[in-house]
């Protein structure tokens, strides 16, 4: 279809005032052609105009550079996703010592290693951050026997991220310079505020209860997180990572970085995901996902404030760059619909919301009360018409952290759908899919929400 620059920033311009985004950057590349839009102020109170080389938060955006590096060791002949994790940590021990034992490369990048979402654990900024992150993961949860189910795990991709280290003798974020950044040519892509302070930059916003928007303190997680969530990048790079991510494993200066046929199986799907926001499936990292009967390809991210999404269209030569400084609602918001907006006026996709159930009293009392994970607390509560779904960090997590942690999210109302699936229809989390699971019995277990598993509480 045929729109142009001035579209989408006037798209980008009009959808950032509706959601009280202060800054945004988006880029599209489509068939080699290019196209970005710059909105608002990297902040409130000290603002900057946004620009393509303005560098914001990926956060779990930075779990394709761990995936996409080692399977350049994989390339290299370094590492082998069927291996062991043991036969590069071999001191590694988990709460399940057959898991430890067991547990390869490959559960990690596609999430059925059957650990909890994030152990909340500061390990420090020194360059043994990692490797004392790993001595604390027999402190982290397992949630499902191995390859059982996905579940979305930010610990599992700082182990991956330890691999990395042991494998190549360099800290994790020197080796994903000299595996990526440098090759690929991403001269606005960094890992520390050392490093992004010479450049412009957003910083995270939330808001009140009234709306008004405040700066956030906090600004990056800690070190041992950057494997899964540590990247900080414009949109201008993004966009040359998607196109090496189309491409055929060269980069635009004809290095050859991936065999064509290794970077491509990255798309491949390794492990289903049932009723989620997130996909269809996951590939090697990577969300799949159906719109409109084409397959995309692509990973968002959030922390303190700001929101990155990276989505692809391979079949189409497609690729869609939303960065946002916004939250803790607005930011996603904001990136869902530059999505949605971007894959219809490029390409003609329209992605279409399920339709809620009608309340059901008797399902909604089933379903009503508390359900965790090691971060979070979810409540859903019966307001007898409806039902509506609360998610904050644990209090204890709060109380016992040195620094800021994101803001909790909205109250968002509930939309049941058959076979135990849902839809949150509206307030925070709007457009989040997931299901509640049982037991044999037939009794309710625990809820997935975002791709993570929250156990409820008795």
């Amino acid at each position: 279809m045929s729109t142009s620059d001035k579209d989408l920033a006037a798209f980008v311009t009009a959808t950032a005032a509706e959601y009280g985004i202060p800054g945004a950057a988006v880029g599209i590349t489509i068939d080699g052609a290019e196209f970005t839009a710059c909105h608002g102020v990297t902040s409130i109170d000290n603002p900057l105009p946004v620009d393509e080389n303005t560098v914001f938060q990926l956060g779990s955006v930075s779990k394709s550079y761990t995936a996409t590096a080692l399977l350049r060791l994989v390339a290299d002949g370094r590492v082998a996703l069927d291996a062991p994790v043991r036969r590069y940590l071999p001191e590694l021990t988990l709460a399940d010592e057959q898991l430890a034992a067991e547990v390869t490369v490959g559960h990690l990048l596609n999430h059925t290693a059957g650990l909890d979402w994030k152990l909340d654990a500061e390990t420090g900024d020194g360059d043994d951050a990692l490797a004392r992150f790993v001595d604390r993961l027999p402190e982290l949860p397992v949630i499902a026997p191995l390859g059982a189910r996905a579940s979305y795990s930010q610990s599992g991709y700082s182990l991956a991220g330890r691999v990395i280290e042991k494998v190549t003798g360099l800290t994790f974020e020197q080796a994903i310079r000299t595996l990526l950044f440098d090759p690929i040519g991403l001269r606005h892509s960094f890992f520390t505020a050392a490093e992004v302070l010479p450049h412009r930059f957003a910083v995270g916003h939330t808001a009140d209860d009234n709306g008004e928007l405040s700066v956030l303190r906090q600004w990056g997680d800690n070190r041992a997180n950057n494997p899964g969530a540590g990247v900080a990048s414009s949109v201008a790079d993004q966009l040359r990572w998607a196109r090496f991510h189309l491409g055929d494993g060269h980069t635009a200066d004809g290095e050859s970085l991936l065999p064509t046929a290794l970077l491509h199986s990255m798309r491949e799907q390794t492990a289903p995901l049932r009723a989620s926001s997130l996909g269809d499936g996951f590939g090697i990292c990577w969300f799949l996902r159906d719109v409109d009967g084409v397959r995309t390809v692509g990973h968002g991210g959030s922390g303190y404030g700001q929101f990155a999404e990276l989505l692809t269209v391979p079949d189409r030569r497609f690729a869609v760059v939303a960065l946002s400084n916004a939250g803790p609602d607005a930011g996603l918001a904001f990136n869902q619909a530059v999505l949605r907006w971007a894959l219809e006026h490029y390409l003609g996709l329209v992605e279409r919301d399920p339709e809620p159930l009608p309340y059901d009293a008797t399902r909604a009392a089933e379903i009503a009360g508390v359900y965790e994970n090691d971060m979070m607390r979810l409540t859903i509560a019966d307001s007898g018409t409806a039902v509506s779904i609360d998610a904050k960090i644990k209090p204890e997590i709060r109380a016992a952290s040195d620094t800021e942690l994101p803001d909790d999210l909205p109250f968002a109302d509930l939309g049941l759908r058959p076979d135990d699936e849902y839809f949150v229809t509206e307030g925070g989390l709007t457009g989040q899919r997931g299901y509640f699971s049982r037991d044999t019995t037939g009794t309710i277990t625990g809820v997935d929400l975002a791709g993570r598993l929250f156990s409820r509480i008795p």
